[in-house]
Order: C-alpha cells, then sequence, then structure tokens
C-alpha cells in the first residue's frame, strides 16, 4: 500500500514537474517562433524583394518567418488612417511600405505611429543622401530606403543617329541644348525627343529637384508664386511645348505607348520606367540611357533628380518591432546579396550605394546597347540634389500641374502661380 502511494506521488510530482517545464519552454518557443507582417504592393517588384530578403534574413534567423501581404497603396494609406484614428492599432502589420512622397504627412499626423530608427544599427550613410533624406522628419530617421527613383534621359539610338546624333550630344547638357538639337531631331526624322501626360507635374518637379528647389521653403512655408527656379522650369517647359519637341498626351496609357511605339524618340523619368521599355522586346539594343538636362540659369543647376519611390516603415505597436529592425538592418539595409538577386528579375534598383560595386550592377545591358546602365544610375542617385517635400506636397504637385494647364491656355504666370499658391495654403489652414 505505502509503495503504490509513493508510487503515486512520484508520478503526480513527475507529471507537476512536466507541466513546470513546458510552462518556462513555451516563451522559449515563442521567441524561437516570430512572424512579421509586411503590408506592401506590386508582386514583380516589392512583393517579390521583399521575399527575397525573408530567404536571406531566414539564413541568419531561421525562427522568423516573414508573410507578406499585398496590400495596394491606396489601401495601405486607408487602412493606416482607419487604425490609428479608431484606436484599433493592433490591425497594424509590423512593416509596412510608404510612398516617399507621404512619408512626412503621415509622421506628422500620427505621432508614435512610427519607430524612430536613427539610433539603430542601420547604417543611413551607405544610401543615397537625396533618399534618406525623404525619411527624415525633424531630423530623425523614420523608414529604410528602397527603390531607386533617380531620373533617367532614354534616347533610341537609331533615331539620333538618322538625325547626326550620338547619346554623347545628349550627355551633361542644359535644357537650351536639348531643345535645339531636339528641333533638329524633329526636323529630321519627324519625331518629337520627349512626352509626357497633360496637366502632370512629374516632368517640372524633375526639372525642379535636380536645381535643389521644391514648393516648399525651409520653414514648410509654401513656396510656388515666388520661385524663381519654379519660373525658369515652366519657361523651359512651355518652349519644349511650342516647338513640338515636347507632346502632351492625355493619360498615361498613350504616355507609354508614345515611346514603346516609337512615335517619340525618348522619355525621362525615374528609372523604374525602365521595366515598360524592355517590355518591347523587337526594341533591343535600340536603346540607351544618360543624365537629365539641367536648367541653364538656375544656381545649383545639376545634371540629376528623381522621380518617385519608397520606403520600408516599423509600426511603433509592433510587438516585434525590434526583430522587424534587424531583418531590415541586415537584407534592405545591409545586403548586397539582396540586390544583386532582384535585379535582373524586376529591375528593383537600389539607392543603397554598396551595391552599385557588385559586378551584376555592373553588367552590360544588351536591351541598351551594352551599357551598364544599373551602375550608371547608382552613380546618378548619388548627385541627386536634397529637397524637403513637405507635408502638403501631393497638394502643391498637383495645383502646379494646374497652374501650366493654365498658363498655356493663355494665362500669365504671375496669376497662374499666385493661385497655385493660395490654393495650397487654403488647404493647408483647412486641415
Amino acid at each position: 500500500m505505502k509503495r503504490s502511494l509513493v508510487l503515486s506521488i512520484l508520478v503526480v510530482v513527475l507529471l507537476v514537474l512536466l507541466v513546470l517545464i513546458g510552462s518556462q519552454m513555451l516563451p522559449a518557443r515563442e521567441e524561437r517562433e516570430r512572424t512579421i507582417t509586411v503590408w506592401c504592393w506590386d508582386p514583380a517588384f516589392n512583393i517579390y524583394a521583399m521575399e527575397e530578403a525573408a530567404k536571406i534574413y531566414k539564413q541568419k534567423e531561421p525562427q522568423v518567418n516573414i508573410d507578406v501581404v499585398e496590400t495596394p497603396w491606396a489601401d495601405v494609406q486607408t487602412k493606416l488612417t482607419t487604425a490609428v484614428l479608431s484606436g484599433q492599432t493592433s490591425t497594424l502589420p509590423d512593416i509596412l511600405l510608404m510612398q516617399d512622397n507621404a512619408l512626412t504627412k503621415n509622421v506628422i499626423n500620427y505621432p508614435g505611429t512610427f519607430v524612430d530608427l536613427t539610433d539603430s544599427e542601420i547604417d543611413f550613410s551607405k544610401f543615397a543622401d537625396y533618399k534618406v533624406a525623404l525619411t527624415k522628419v525633424n531630423g530623425r530617421n523614420y523608414a529604410v530606403p528602397f527603390d531607386n527613383g533617380t531620373a533617367i534621359n532614354v534616347l533610341r539610338a537609331d533615331v539620333l543617329q538618322e538625325a547626326g546624333y550620338t547619346v554623347e550630344d545628349f550627355t551633361d547638357i542644359t535644357w537650351t541644348e536639348y531643345i535645339k538639337m531636339g528641333r533638329d531631331v524633329l526636323a529630321k526624322t519627324g519625331k518629337p525627343i520627349l512626352s509626357c501626360v497633360a496637366e502632370s507635374p512629374d516632368l517640372l518637379m524633375i526639372m525642379l529637384q535636380s536645381a535643389g528647389s521644391w514648393l516648399f521653403d525651409e520653414n514648410g512655408e509654401v513656396y510656388i508664386a515666388k520661385n524663381d527656379v519654379l519660373r525658369e522650369v515652366i519657361d523651359v517647359y512651355i518652349d519644349m511645348v511650342k516647338s513640338g519637341v515636347l507632346v502632351q498626351v492625355n493619360d498615361w496609357e498613350q504616355y507609354i505607348s508614345s515611346f514603346t511605339t516609337g512615335t517619340v524618340a525618348g522619355t525621362i523619368n525615374g528609372c523604374w520606367i525602365i521595366g515598360s521599355i524592355t517590355a518591347q522586346t523587337e526594341h533591343k539594343g535600340l536603346w540607351r540611357i544618360t543624365n537629365i538636362p539641367r536648367l541653364p540659369e538656375a544656381a545649383k543647376a545639376t545634371n540629376y533628380s528623381n522621380q518617385g519611390g519608397s520606403s520600408w516603415m516599423v509600426l511603433a505597436t509592433s510587438k516585434n518591432a525590434d526583430v522587424a529592425i534587424d531583418f531590415l538592418t541586415h537584407t534592405f539595409a545591409g545586403s548586397v546579396e539582396l540586390y544583386e538577386t532582384i535585379l535582373p528579375s524586376s529591375g528593383a534598383l537600389a539607392t543603397y550605394l554598396p551595391a552599385g560595386d557588385s559586378p551584376v550592377y555592373n553588367e552590360p545591358h544588351e536591351f541598351f546597347g551594352g551599357q551598364a546602365i544599373y551602375a550608371n544610375i547608382t552613380e546618378y542617385a548619388a548627385k541627386v540634389p536634397q529637397v524637403k517635400y513637405g507635408v502638403y506636397n501631393y497638394e502643391a504637385r498637383e495645383a502646379v500641374g494646374t497652374a501650366i494647364t493654365r498658363i498655356l491656355s493663355g494665362m500669365d504666370i504671375d496669376s497662374a502661380l499666385r493661385e497655385a499658391e493660395e490654393a495650397v495654403k487654403f488647404l493647408m489652414v483647412a486641415e
């Protein structure tokens, strides 16, 4: 009897010990297996890059899983706003992709929502200065730079040759020289050299940033009506339209079609436009790239600019924020291998400068006559002037887009720019 009682007690004690040991091991198991949720868009570009980053990080931290949820940009912004305003921040991911143009406004409007990465192990000096500037609010870094929106001047070599020019003739030039040669190309080939969407401010903004200027001053005040660089930009734009060098089209599809079908002999845009160009396999070998023209009078004029781009942000509500930061540190902010992997398939160029030294970035591209275009673009990225987009960047851009349409319709430039500035000021006060 005593023996059976002792055995029963031992069994009970053993079971209790197993329960205690199991409860102590549970947190360790949770520590080993953690999932980082990411919101981003575009399966062939951003999502692909994030999935490849997950594979690389898995080698360092096998216990961490990356769950990528396809979320269109408009939905990212809507869900973020709804979650913060309703207090339901538990619905937010650990990491999300933020359009650079919207970053400042979101950080200011929703204080405490995003992790300040300034004092993390991320070395922001390894990214292009202009891109890092877009992640900063009040001098603090809130995002890891991702895709490269460096502006490029893309030209059809065969059309240029017909007119007696080469891509070298269009390198390191002013807009005055560009227009002069563009007129000649048009006269000899019947092809305009450039196109853009009517009322779109994109080309204007490329030109403006190339001279280190923007639509807001250092104090965040609207800087449109008395912005001399913007006036020079508009003068150049009007000259191109009136001379026929630049053709305005109705929408984005017509814009893409204008250079993929050969209606125009070139385009100037963010380097992500390469994907649209290389989709036309019959044009392999006919295209070349170089830097963009510079303004002839602006004091800080350069041949470099940017158009578009996005960056990775960590949510302050994340229970795994430390892991999310470590993940970004060792992938998008620390892995040349990642950028080598994603470049050939997606054309996702980095603003991570060490990637520019990779053999992959220096390989000749047969579509562009053997040019090492990715190395060139990475070099351009390091020279793009920094500007502060401001909180109301989207609103200011659209106001200038409307202004250029009115000017081309006959309104004087002073009135058009004054109206644009007042419209932006009204929106700023209204909010």
